[in-house]
């Protein structure tokens, strides 16, 4: 167990700043956020910990200042590697007038008032009449009404990113219907059994929401919460909403990293997860003595979240996904004979400062890619809270990569 104990973790994040999905994925009065972050603290304070921000794994980073390191860079230094990288890709309806103005991601609206640099420049118009539909009666759709419909006075005391706050405040919603193709006993709304089949404007010449249109759907088992939606007696008239604005939030997809494919990595396209044995094992299918094909262990390569089961869940599932899957870490550190990248688990390999040296990177280089440590996160975290503090609030995101850098250079 002293290995375990004394291991050195690294921990990559594409943006200059931690905590993910706690601090852009979920509406900002959000209980469990401020304990999540205080847990990820209390692990980042560790002498064995080091964050390493403004880094993409096998990605060009979407801003001039960031840096790519290749996944096979990090396979070579490392024991184990955990791919906790949650879903990023938003499920699409396929459906006429997706396109439209006024029709948005329910996952960058989130982004948008969270401060999410690259959903920054939403701008999403609320003032074009009374009536939203949300699309999916999931966590988020909840969340996103709860935001259209909340005082916006309430929300000023929260994080919310300022430009939120001013774009809320100018909403006309006043209503807002939560659909789904299920019935009640699946999930929680106000208007259940429709299935969205278009998009609708005033007319041809119009390219702004004004309505959308859905047919009636029946349940397989109206009593069973496993039930599944089937298309109601086709005599049935459609029902169309009126909608000036409808966020599609039908849930999200995790996509492979780039060199999966070429490294061998298993990832399930269908599904958007990495194949694993359920307790976070990376699991690729091998042929045996047989013939048959059977699931082997791909060794030292471990998943968690939503790109392990999908993503489906709270704050809360996610984190006890994380514990079970360092449960399955530790109980293979602690057997004899496991095998592990780059031979057993010895732990004296050159992890992050081997890739440092081995890609040009530097923690707060002028030139080039730059680094963002622990301690650089720190500065990002005070100036934040002193923005904040200026207005009456908890703190005030940066929304841009750049500034955040400006504070840490």
């Amino acid at each position: 167990m002293s290995k375990i104990q004394n291991a050195k973790v690294d921990m990559y994040e594409a943006l200059p700043v931690p905590f993910g999905l706690v601090r852009f994925g979920v509406a900002p009065d959000h209980p469990e956020v401020k304990n999540c972050q205080e847990k990820f603290e209390e692990v980042a304070s560790s002498p064995n910990f080091t964050f390493i921000g403004n880094v993409s794994i096998g990605t060009k980073s979407d801003h001039p200042d960031g840096g790519t390191i290749p996944l096979a860079s990090i396979l070579r230094h490392y024991n184990a590697v955990l791919f906790s990288y949650g879903a990023a890709k938003d499920r699409t309806l396929g459906i006429p007038g997706e396109d439209l103005k006024g029709v948005y991601s329910a996952r960058e609206f989130v982004g948008w008032y969270n401060g999410l640099p690259e959903h920054a420049d939403l701008a999403p118009d609320l003032t074009q009449g009374e009536e939203a539909v949300i699309i999916g009666q999931g966590n988020v759709a909840l969340d996103v009404a709860r935001m259209l419909l909340e005082d916006v006075d309430v929300l000023r005391k929260s994080d919310i990113a300022e430009h939120a706050i001013e774009t809320l405040s100018k909403s006309k919603v006043k209503r807002v219907h939560i659909v789904g193709r299920r019935g009640p006993m699946q999930s929680w709304s106000l208007d259940f059994l429709l299935s969205p089949t278009t998009f609708n404007t005033t007319s041809p010449s119009s390219h702004h929401l004004a309505s959308t249109t859905f047919t009636r759907t029946t349940l397989s088992a109206p009593f069973d919460p496993k039930a599944y939606a089937l298309p109601a007696d086709p005599s049935e008239p459609p029902v169309t909403l009126p909608s000036q604005v409808a966020f599609r939030s039908i849930g999200y997809k995790s996509e492979p990293l780039p060199e999966f494919a070429p490294l061998g990595i298993p990832f399930n396209d269908r599904w958007g997860v990495i194949s694993n044995d359920g307790r976070g094992r990376v699991q690729h299918e091998e042929r045996g003595r047989d013939a048959a094909m059977q699931m082997g262990r791909f060794p030292g390569l471990y998943c968690a979240g939503w790109v392990k089961r999908g993503p489906t869940g709270v704050i809360a599932s996610t984190m006890e996904d994380g514990f079970a899957t360092a449960d399955a870490m530790a109980e293979d550190w602690g057997n004899k004979g496991v095998e592990f990248l780059n031979g057993e688990a010895s732990g004296d390999l050159g992890g992050w400062e081997a890739v440092k040296r081995e890609n040009g990177l530097e923690v707060g280089g002028e030139k080039g890619a730059r680094v963002v440590d622990w301690a650089g996160w720190r500065r990002i975290d005070g100036a934040e809270r002193e923005r904040g503090r200026k207005v009456g609030k908890e703190r005030e995101k940066f929304t841009r990569t750049a500034d955040m850098l400006a504070v840490v250079g």
